[in-house]
């Protein structure tokens, strides 16, 4: 069992070795050591501070441009729907336009029709009036051929004249 259990004199170099190291550590090593854990503690607490701070900017972000995206989206609507209306309000136009040149073409062939016709009419009356001049022309020459007939027909006149 000896072989077990460490010796006396063993025991207490190593107490004496800890002792003077942990002496040395302390006063050589241990402020070195600790300043550089407080550093690294504080560039790590900076580094999530800087961290936080942009993702707080990220958000401020986000919902700025989500607002900005929101006034795009609303404004193009607007847009769109003041294209259509003008849209709307020239086809109406253009077809109340058409319509009424439509309406005005139609009304002056009409006229022109109308003229037209009163003119065909007048010229069927002017060639009728002469016809009926041409065979009157002929039937009292034929008629009127001898003195007796154009006495008959001068009588025939007066009588009617004084009747009426």
């Amino acid at each position: 069992m000896e072989l077990l259990t460490p010796g006396t004199g063993l025991l207490f170099w190593q107490v004496v070795v800890f002792a003077a190291l942990f002496f040395l550590l302390s006063k050589m090593a241990w402020k070195p050591i600790l300043s550089s854990l407080k550093e690294r503690e504080t560039s790590i607490q900076t580094a999530l501070d800087s961290a936080e701070k942009a993702k707080a900017e990220m958000a401020s972000l986000k919902s700025d441009n989500e607002k900005l995206l929101k006034q795009a989206r609303e404004e193009r609507d607007h847009i769109l729907r003041d294209a259509r209306e003008a849209a709307n309000r020239i086809h109406d136009q253009a077809q109340a336009d058409a319509k009424k040149n439509g309406d005005r073409i139609i009304q002056d062939a009409k006229a022109v029709i109308n003229i037209e016709k009163q003119a065909a009419l007048r010229d069927v009356r002017t060639q009728v009036a002469q016809f009926s001049l041409e065979i009157a022309e002929k039937l009292i020459k034929k008629n009127l051929a001898n003195d007796t007939a154009q006495k008959e027909l001068v009588n025939s006149f007066i009588k009617e004249l004084k009747l009426n």
